[in-house]
């Protein structure tokens, strides 16, 4: 696919999240007009708020909406609040930055079948902040080594970090957790911007993506989405640099400010939580039992170059929420722990 295709793919893939964003808030809230807008900070690199809009009558949660200059399109992210935050005030708040899977959209972490995140968040003083992130594998895209857009890494650890933290009391003390690929995109930030985040919180993500086979995997699943995949990280055997410099096993040895915390299925195999009607061959067995031994290795060297990681490899069990939803209740006390997040009443 041409830049220029990509381009309007991005574009495209943004109108029609932005309009399901749309379409669900306003069954509980009104827009802001654009004109409240105007006395936003920008990014450094000009990313601004163009709109925003609040999710229920407590003005707990809210979308906005970034004309992003990474992307060349504008996108969404979704923010929970903690208790006692106002806008303006001097207090800052630790975040956790969540990510969601591929073919998926930002409002994916706070779907009630999916999660309780929002219950969970509220009993903390910690803001929660989940962008868009697309089809777009969490890197800056390799285009044939000429660079451009989409770059997803700079959407996500510059523009809408530079955002939050400048209008909305988003502070230093920070969290990357994701799932599936959200996973990989965690852990890969943990290790592309040492000492951003305190914790890294992985479900069943892919963390080796140089074992054997996973290269495949990975263009063949980013195909599927519409993407030329070697746009992504570049050809595997030739642009092998640009792969390890996103690589989160490749990446270990700069985690060692980053307290970690990683987990999948192994087996492919009916687990507990898993309804009697799913098909043993279904696609979600068989990505776990691919992403499980990358989960597996990620721990291991880990532990070996000395980085606090609690790794839960759980054996049975599907490539799918529940199993997610128990590791991020799992994981989350010791990722408040880390961040210095206190429980509220």
């Amino acid at each position: 696919m041409s830049n220029d295709g990509r381009r309007r793919a991005v574009r495209c893939a943004a109108a029609v999240v932005g309009a399901v964003a749309v379409g669900a808030a306003t069954v509980v809230a009104g827009a802001v007009p654009a004109a409240a807008t105007a006395g936003f900070k920008k990014a450094d690199n000009g990313a601004s708020i163009t709109a925003y809009r609040w999710l229920n009558k407590g003005k707990t949660a809210f979308d906005f909406t970034v004309k992003s200059p990474a992307l060349g399109a504008s996108q969404n992210v979704r923010v929970l609040l903690p208790k006692g935050w106002k806008y303006n005030s001097r207090q800052s708040w630790p975040v956790v930055y969540a990510y969601h899977g591929g073919n998926d959209n930002y409002t994916s972490w706070t779907r009630k079948k999916n999660t309780d995140i929002e219950a969970l968040s509220r009993k903390w003083g910690v803001m929660v902040v989940m962008p868009e992130a697309s089809n777009g594998s969490f890197t800056d895209w390799w285009n044939g080594g000429k660079g451009g857009t989409p770059r997803w890494e700079e959407f996500h650890l510059r523009e809408v970090r530079q955002l939050v933290e400048r209008n909305y009391q988003a502070g230093g003390s920070r969290a990357a957790m994701g799932i599936s690929s959200g996973a990989q995109g965690a852990c890969t930030y943990a290790g592309r911007a040492p000492g951003m985040f305190r914790y890294a919180a992985c479900f069943s993500g892919v963390l080796s993506m140089s074992s054997p086979g996973m290269p495949a995997l990975l263009m063949y699943t980013n195909s599927g989405n519409g993407n030329d995949p070697y746009a992504i990280w570049g050809i595997p055997w030739i642009d092998k640099a640009n792969w390890d410099a996103h690589d989160p096993i490749h990446l270990l040895p700069r985690m060692k400010g980053t307290r970690l915390y990683v987990s999948s299925g192994t087996t492919g195999q009916r687990g507990p939580l898993d309804s009697p009607d799913i098909a043993p061959w279904d696609i979600g067995y068989l990505s776990e039992r691919a992403i499980g031994p990358t989960v597996e290795q990620f721990a291991a060297r880990a532990k070996r170059l000395g980085i606090p990681v609690t790794a839960h490899i759980y054996g049975n069990g599907r490539h799918s929420w529940p199993y997610w939803k128990r590791e991020m209740h799992t994981a989350w006390p010791m990722m408040m722990k880390t961040l210095g997040a206190k429980q509220v009443g």
